[in-house]
């Protein structure tokens, strides 16, 4: 799809990774759903032999990202008490305030999804931790340079005080969030009024994969590349088909897809030694590009830390809807 900022992508795409840099920070009872209602699915393919075996961390674009898998959740036998959080539950005549930008939240999964949100003390959100039940939408009203991520947790439970543990996506154990995402996490990222008027904004699986996302925008002047279902050129958003060594499992259930550097480790998959840098971190000369895992399911989104064509813009005063769901 052709796009008017395209003659200038060269100058977006190193613009885009200095942003990057330094704008992104380093990486109640919900925890029976099964792995098909979070949009995954298993897919037996056989790690390669020359790769080592233990996991390592990867090059993504946090500064310091955490691939270390998620320890088994605390079960709950009790429900969960209700946590405070502040967002809209009405989206459909919700309007940013002067100087904010509106974010909204769809749950179009069968399953309950702990929306959270980075840490930001420039910029700070009045809250960093939702809840999103099945069909359930949330507003929230983002400051108009605001930069940071937006992920959902699953599998959580948390007490009366906000403390507990998810299965995915957890943040050091609290429900309003304070910066870490966890292992293996669909990331939606968004640096606004970043450059030139412009924000920048990518559905990232560079630390793996534990729900579907995908963006649209609304507002400003640029077309949304993706349509209101989830689609985008032509592909639409669907279940990752997970290798079974990519898998990451709590009590033998899958719950995420691991990135392909905390799978099989090496510097080839980890982008190091010769492998390090852009112009040597090339999936297609991997043994296996298991990137493709994720450009599968979605082709709109980063698959590895250099992925840059993945950052989409948006210039002027845009709104987002962040949708959790497949099409």
């Amino acid at each position: 799809m052709a796009r008017s900022w395209q003659p200038y992508a060269l100058v977006l795409a190193v613009v885009v990774a200095t942003v990057v840099a330094l704008v992104w920070p380093s990486s109640p009872r919900e925890s029976d759903t099964t792995a098909s209602a979070a949009g995954l699915s298993s897919a037996p393919v056989t790690a390669p032999a020359d790769e080592a075996a233990n996991p390592s961390a990867s090059p993504s674009r946090t500064a310091r990202p955490s691939h270390k898998p998620t320890s088994s959740p605390r079960p709950s036998a009790s429900r969960t008490a209700t946590a405070k959080q502040s967002g809209s539950r009405s989206s459909a005549t919700a309007k940013a305030a002067a100087g904010k930008r509106l974010f909204t939240f769809v749950n179009n999964l069968s399953q309950t999804v702990w929306l959270a949100s980075n840490k930001s003390d420039k910029y700070p959100l009045s809250a960093t931790g939702w809840v999103l039940r099945p069909g359930q939408t949330v507003s929230v009203q983002v400051p108009n340079k605001w930069g940071g991520r937006f992920w959902g947790r699953t599998g959580c439970s948390f007490n009366s005080a906000g403390r507990g543990h998810c299965q995915t996506g957890d943040c050091g154990g609290v429900f309003q969030c304070a910066g870490s995402t966890g292992s293996a996490t669909t990331l939606g990222e968004f640096s606004l009024a970043a450059w030139g008027g412009m924000d920048f904004y990518d559905v990232s699986m560079v630390d793996g994969y534990n729900l579907p996302m995908y963006i649209n925008i609304s507002g400003g002047g640029t077309k949304d590349p993706v349509s209101p279902s989830g689609c985008y050129k032509g592909t639409c958003t669907k279940a990752v088909s997970c290798p079974g060594k990519m898998q990451l499992k709590v009590g033998g259930q899958m719950v995420a897809c691991k990135n392909p550097c905390t799978a099989f480790g090496g510097d080839t998959y980890c982008c190091r030694g010769k492998w390090a840098g852009r112009e040597n971190c090339i999936p297609s000369k991997w043994p296996t590009d298991y990137t493709q895992v994720f450009k599968k399911a979605a082709p709109y989104a980063y698959s590895y830390a250099f992925d840059d064509s993945a950052t989409m813009p948006c210039k002027g005063r845009c709104d987002y809807r962040v949708t959790f769901g497949i099409t």
